[in-house]
């Protein structure tokens, strides 16, 4: 059994937010141990498509660098029990046990955390991710997700990294949502808040969050 020294735990993670103190960081990865989580991404060939670092070549394929162990192991799970729908994620994790996830998850939440180039700043994006739209109940983006996109932990709920992810992976899941072919969100929110976008608004928000 591979065992990953206290050193190995903080060279994993020496990449990240400088900003950010030791308890986050350790709250960002959870239980997992990143060094056999890099292990299982090389063996289950996770980094072929999310990359080495966590960031993705293909436009189609999110980032998970610097994204929560926690969330990432919800995803899993959700693909596992059909929750969430994805030919090949469904297979990919169909065989992983809630250790294997925790670790994979911990690897990539040590990551250097995805950032954006901030060409996007369009300001219909940047106003709804900032103040919503009280008029139509839409709420902001940054209530949950946090001012530059980079989430959070509240309570038992784990708000993802999305500032800096792929701009075609974020169009397609907001899409996604809207039209009810996701729906594994904590109550239905994000269903809720995606049906009440037009089609320009997430274009515009899209490419802000991308840019975070």
């Amino acid at each position: 059994m591979l065992i990953v020294s206290t050193f190995a735990l903080l060279a994993s993670v020496k990449g990240m937010a400088a900003e950010e103190n030791a308890e986050t960081v350790s709250r960002r990865i959870g239980r997992g141990n990143p060094g056999i989580g890099q292990q299982q991404s090389e063996a289950g060939r996770c980094e072929g498509c999310h990359g080495a670092d966590g960031n993705s070549s293909d436009a189609k394929i999110p980032n998970h660098a610097g994204q929560y162990a926690a969330y990432l192991i919800k995803q899993l799970g959700d693909f596992q029990s059909g929750a969430r729908k994805h030919e090949i994620m469904t297979i990919m994790a169909e065989d992983l046990s809630t250790t294997d996830m925790a670790d994979i998850g911990a690897y990539f939440a040590g990551r250097n955390i995805m950032n954006g180039d901030g060409s996007g700043d369009r300001q219909l994006g940047r106003n709804l991710f900032v103040n919503g739209d009280p008029a139509r109940g839409i709420l902001p983006c940054a209530g949950c997700h946090g001012e530059n996109g980079k989430g959070g932990i509240a309570g038992n709920v784990v708000y993802p990294v999305i500032g800096g992810q792929r701009n075609v992976y974020l169009r397609a899941q907001l899409v996604n949502w809207k039209l009810g072919e996701r729906s594994n969100s904590p109550g239905g929110v994000m269903n809720a808040e995606a049906k009440s976008l037009s089609d320009d608004e997430i274009e515009a928000l899209v490419d802000y969050i991308s840019g975070l």
